[in-house]
């Protein structure tokens, strides 16, 4: 089942950078270009032949610099500083902006549920009342 796969996908450890682009929705060369650019919090494991290993601090790294300069529109250097200065604070907001995007997608989950369930409910009325006008001899003058 689809929850057994998450769970397995949770315990593992180690990631391809394929996988990572892919959870990210960028390309391999852009994560490659960040570890360059912030070797201070991007230092995958090298596994044989050089290819690297992303664990799940990796990841969260990563998806810190995604928000700060895809979401926050920042520069790559105000990302640097903002990390080396405040990383703490920066992780705090960004975690609270990832539980609120959760939110929202749980609330408009819920209101599209309401109004297809408010649609039916007021069809399936309209159908009752025109066979109770169609009993009675027809519609009211």
């Amino acid at each position: 089942t689809k929850d057994m796969l998450n769970k397995d996908k949770n315990l593992k450890l180690y990631y391809s950078i394929s996988e990572v682009a892919q959870m990210l929705g960028v390309n391999e060369s852009l994560l490659r270009y960040w570890e360059d650019e912030f070797p201070q919090q991007l230092k995958p494991k090298r596994a044989g032949r050089g290819v690297r290993q992303y664990n799940a601090e990796d990841i969260e790294a990563l998806k810190l610099i995604y928000h700060l300069v895809k979401e926050r529109g920042m520069t790559l250097q105000g990302a640097r500083q903002r990390l080396k200065d405040n990383r703490e604070a920066t992780l705090r907001n960004f975690e609270a902006v990832e539980r609120l995007k959760t939110i929202r997608e749980e609330l408009v989950a819920m209101r599209d549920a309401l109004n297809a369930f408010t649609y039916n409910e007021a069809e399936a009325l309209r159908q009752n009342l025109e066979a109770s006008q169609e009993q009675e001899g027809g519609a009211p003058e």
